[in-house]
């Protein structure tokens, strides 16, 4: 289905998705023409290409992503270092779901990228069934892994013809963004698809 996203604070990148891809790129009057037919997600704040996140392998198979049932006793954020290890000991189980908990986090975040090759093969999976693009990395990123890396890294614009992968926060302008993090989510497209939606 042809669906034409735009950002109330950013009329000027209106995106039309045609699948998996971008079929038009531009100014939201331009772009809702190119296919009268195509169904409008009016969204608040700005649209962007998406965030890559540097801590992939990090992130979700070295931490821990607390099940919500669990937040009493590990609290809701990722644990790390010796106490996670043994969390993702418990049982042959523990990787795999701790992995998707933690994509679902990443792309409630604006997360469409991670950079680093995951080498488990249930964090591979996960990161696989999300559509999360993995991008490469030189050197190992600075600081502790976060879900909220600073400074922000967003990817190139979308283009004609590309993954129709991007992310909408709402805040008013990119500087805000960058003062508020990637909490400020409302929306996170990959492959075409609506994988996280704030509620």
């Amino acid at each position: 289905m042809l669906t034409v996203h735009v950002a109330e604070a950013s009329p000027e990148l209106a995106v039309l998705v045609d699948g998996a891809r971008v079929a038009a790129v531009g100014p939201y009057e331009e772009v809702a023409a190119a296919d009268p037919r195509a169904r409008v997600r009016r969204w608040p704040g700005v649209l962007t290409p998406g965030l890559l996140n540097p801590y992939g392998p990090e992130l979700l198979e070295h931490a821990y992503h607390p099940d919500p049932r669990e937040a009493e006793r590990l609290g809701t954020e990722p644990v790390l270092g010796e106490r996670a290890r043994s969390l993702l000991r418990a049982d042959a189980t523990a990787l795999g779901a701790s992995a998707r908990r933690g994509v679902g986090r990443m792309l409630a975040h604006g997360t469409v990228a991670i950079a680093g090759e995951p080498r488990a093969r249930p964090v591979q999976d996960a990161v696989r069934r999300a559509g999360l693009a993995l991008a490469p990395r030189p050197h190992a990123p600075e600081g502790p892994a976060s879900l909220w890396p600073s400074p922000l890294v967003l990817l190139p614009g979308p283009v004609v013809g590309g993954p129709a992968r991007f992310a909408v926060f709402a805040v008013t302008d990119l500087a805000a963004l960058a003062r508020s993090g990637p909490s400020t989510c409302v929306a996170t497209v990959i492959g075409g698809r609506l994988v996280h939606r704030r509620a």
